[in-house]
């Protein structure tokens, strides 16, 4: 008999005939007696509040050895998983991994077959973890229950599928994103998790310098043009421009966003789902927008030079357009643009402002320690002395022995004053743009980061790793 995982109640300790165990208030007094019954035991409570209870309880689970046994049963969706019935193998399988994640602040779920087994995978903090092996013979009871929770076809197994999952799991509401595509050997499956429960970030968490802040924030405040976010995919760009409308939202003002997919609900803002099956891209639906009569637009990515003109033209007549961009610093953007066929001299009209980013893991604060840096440290850095020491994880279980827990945000912002809007009329080389901005005191991603490595925020490991790639 397991009593965290039978009755949803936590053993404490085990003595002379005395079995002491964490309860809810609202726990259920005929399992207490059937605890009793079984044990033999005199049962002592110690009752704490449901969130409490729930909070301990996930712990306890996630720390729990994953099972694997074998056979599956019945859907559930929307279940609290912290005190569903997973009596079945691969139920219990599919829950604990949930829980897992979910505790340790995971953003996506990797489920890779092999030819023996299969192994299951976390990301924390952009990096994949493996937790966990799936023999092959359980493998696809293991599929079959995803399929069955995210309402995808179970019998098909040669086509790709997409589906979602709304679980919860203690008071955390997680909105689940299922892919699931056919391999050699087996299906694979990824799992994306948004909290649904999770704040949005605001402008002043998102680890901006004070100067770069207030420029984001006075872009922010733009009463027309466009205004960039650009970086690789996982840059937390799409958190940026959450921010940004979090920071301009208005009773007073209309803002509708256009996105792929539409990430987090903000209340007042009218958000419209990217949907190509019934031709509804972004580039029709910023049409449709701009007889909405908006003053502030957001798009969730320019991907087109159709998308790209139509949100020029929004801008020059009046609206503040919000978007982002695939380019590895803020002056590509402005070769990209005319990359995609818009005049340089509509470019230099329109665009106001371009804001790169990319994501550094944090120093993990329960295991960070400070140590002095190696010439050759402070070379790659472009440092050519520095007294002060730098920090670094030891790694600890708070961690998973990474080093690192969490992520912050380094950034470039470069504004467009009149000389290089001249500039930019008449060449769109990004490193000459560059130069350009550099004399009038822009800052550099590498120059944020190495701040931030200074602070003991990250890691020069870490800043070169991300800088450089």
């Amino acid at each position: 008999m397991n009593i965290l995982r039978d009755y949803r109640l936590i053993p404490l300790e085990e003595r002379d005939g005395l079995l002491r165990i964490l309860a809810p208030e609202s726990y259920r007094a005929e399992d207490v007696e059937e605890i009793r019954f079984l044990t033999g035991k005199d049962v002592e409570l110690v009752v704490v509040p449901d969130e409490e209870f729930a909070r301990e309880l996930q712990e306890r689970l996630s720390a729990e050895e994953i099972r694997i046994e074998g056979e599956e049963e019945e859907r559930v969706e929307g279940l609290d998983l912290l005190h569903a019935q997973d009596d079945s193998p691969a139920v219990s399988l599919v829950n604990s991994v949930l829980i897992k994640a979910s505790t340790v602040g995971a953003s996506d779920i990797h489920f890779e077959p092999y030819e023996n087994e299969a192994v299951v995978r976390l990301r924390m903090d952009g990096i994949l973890h493996d937790i966990l092996k799936v023999p092959a013979s359980t493998y696809q009871n293991v599929v079959s229950r995803i399929k069955v929770m995210s309402n995808l076809n179970v019998a098909e197994r040669r086509i790709p599928q997409d589906g979602r999952i709304r679980v919860r799991i203690g008071n955390r509401d997680l909105d689940v994103r299922v892919s699931v595509v056919p391999t050699v050997f087996g299906e694979r499956v990824v799992l994306r998790l948004l909290d649904k429960t999770g704040s949005l970030l605001t402008l002043d968490r998102l680890g901006l310098v004070p100067e770069d802040e207030v420029k984001v924030k006075r872009l922010a405040r733009k009463p027309y043009g466009i205004v960039l976010v650009t970086g690789p995919t996982g840059a937390g760009k799409t958190t940026t421009l959450y921010a940004m409308l979090l920071y301009v939202k208005d009773p007073r003002k209309n803002i509708i966003t256009i996105e792929d997919p539409v990430e987090y609900q903000i209340k007042g803002v009218s958000q419209i789902q990217v949907n190509p099956k019934v031709g509804l891209t972004f580039a029709t639906g910023l049409r449709s927008i701009l007889r909405q009569d908006p003053d502030i637009i957001m798009v969730g990515e320019i991907r087109d030079s159709e998308t790209a003109d139509i949100a020029v033209h929004a801008a020059l007549t009046g609206h503040l357009v919000l978007s982002t961009l695939h380019t590895n610093d803020a002056p590509s953007a402005v070769t990209r643009l005319s990359d995609m066929g818009i005049e340089p001299f509509l470019i230099a009209s329109s665009l106001e402002g371009v804001i790169a980013q990319r994501l550094v893991r944090r120093i993990c604060e329960a295991c960070k320690e400070a140590y002095t840096p190696s010439e050759e440290e402070l070379r790659e850095l472009g440092l050519e002395s520095y007294e002060g020491p730098f920090y670094r994880g030891q790694g600890c279980d708070h961690c998973l022995g990474t080093g690192y827990r969490g992520r912050v945000g380094i950034f470039e912002v470069l504004e467009l004053d009149e000389d290089l809007r001249s500039l930019i009329t008449r060449t769109q080389d990004a490193q000459e743009i560059r130069r350009a901005a550099v004399r009038r005191g822009f800052r550099t991603m590498l120059e944020d980061g190495i701040e931030k490595v200074k602070r003991g925020v990250t890691t020069s490991s870490e800043l070169i790793s991300v800088v450089r790639s």
